[in-house]
């Protein structure tokens, strides 16, 4: 589908579903010349009408009725679906996977994260008891906690002791 092809699905679709090009161009906030510009054009592109208009009404043609029907639902679960995704920024979820030592996940993570999960109940922690050095980028972790200095030179460190975490 090539730019634009969209903004003027969605602008039949405002005419279909209004069955008024005086109302589609108010929902969409364009004028309406503009808006029946734009249906011309959709209508040459695809080289069948889609509208028949008359100096009262406006209604789908066949192939209209069918783009209409076909397509609307689809554009409504797109936009629920972004919807739905943009709620995620203002509702931490998702899966976290950490790779520990058992001590640093008794000790440090576990009193940590009780709290974080009671707070955030959508939010899951997979810990992996790992005394070995992963890289934790290839074995798709989010964080590795290990005592010690052992970091690799390309990843960052930060203290973490049982009380909280320093700079």
């Amino acid at each position: 589908m090539r730019r634009g092809q969209l903004d003027d699905l969605l602008a039949f679709i405002a005419v279909g579903q209004e069955r008024s090009f005086t109302k589609a161009a108010a929902k969409l906030g364009i004028s309406q010349s503009a808006l029946s510009h734009t249906i011309r054009q959709l209508e040459a592109r695809l080289g069948v009408r889609l509208l028949t208009r008359t100096t009262r009404s406006v209604s789908p043609t066949e192939a209209g009725e069918r783009l209409l029907h076909n397509i609307a639902p689809r554009l409504e679960e797109i936009e629920a679906e972004i919807q739905a995704v943009a709620e995620l920024r203002e509702k931490p979820a998702g899966t976290i996977r950490i790779t520990a030592t058992e001590y640093a996940a008794d000790a440090i993570l576990l009193p940590k994260l009780a709290k974080l999960l009671r707070e955030y109940p959508d939010i899951k922690v997979e810990i992996v008891i790992d005394y070995g050095l992963a890289d934790i980028v290839a074995k798709r972790y989010d964080a590795g906690v290990r005592s010690g200095e052992q970091v690799a030179k390309d990843m960052i460190a930060v203290t973490a002791t049982a009380t909280g975490l320093a700079g």
